[in-house]
């Protein structure tokens, strides 16, 4: 991808890839019509997983909070899915995303995986994408802010290259950055 892009063609990406037991999975750019999809998978994840997801950048009401989350403009915003096919139906089973922070060249990330296809390597194949996309964009910087017992991400954040550091004098929180330039 370069700054070329027309941006919206972006929606019609797609790839079919591997998890690490060979379960392929389709994996492409948030969509319109993955609105009720993305709500459900939302709502089904466990509450932790909710807490470690959603911990910056979130409140106010449910409604809201779902627009927020479909409002995805493939550049200030930008959001993948992962989908297989469960019964006839394509299912979510992952997605991540990043936003703009305004009046700097960062973004903030997240990744959530659904439990029963975690340590596969999902978050792993989501975040390439996100990192591709971000630095397409011009980002300069990728941030995560997640609690600190949140294992999974400093795992996958330390595999993709992100440096980490606690907010100053606070250790329920950790912040991982990680250089787009590199």
């Amino acid at each position: 991808m370069n700054n070329d892009i027309d941006f919206g063609d972006l929606s019609k990406e797609h790839w079919i890839e591997s998890l690490s037991d060979g379960t392929p999975v389709l994996i492409r750019p948030l969509r319109e019509p993955d609105r009720e999809r993305d709500h459900e998978f939302v709502g089904h994840v466990s509450y932790e997983l909710r807490r470690f997801r959603f911990l910056a950048g979130f409140s106010g009401e449910a409604s809201s909070f779902f627009e927020r989350l479909m409002n995805v403009d493939y550049h200030h915003r930008m959001a993948y899915v992962a989908l297989m096919h469960d019964g006839g139906q394509l299912c979510e089973i992952g997605e991540s995303r990043y936003a703009a922070v305004p009046g700097s060249k960062n973004c903030e990330c997240a990744v959530a995986v659904s439990e029963p296809w975690q340590r596969k390597g999902l978050g792993r194949l989501l975040m390439n994408h996100l990192i591709i996309a971000a630095r397409s964009n011009g980002y300069e910087r990728m941030i995560s802010r997640d609690l600190s017992n949140n294992y999974g991400m400093h795992r996958l954040a330390k595999a993709l290259g992100f440096s980490s550091h606690y907010l100053a004098g606070d250790v329920t929180e950790i912040i991982h950055e990680l250089d787009l330039h590199g």
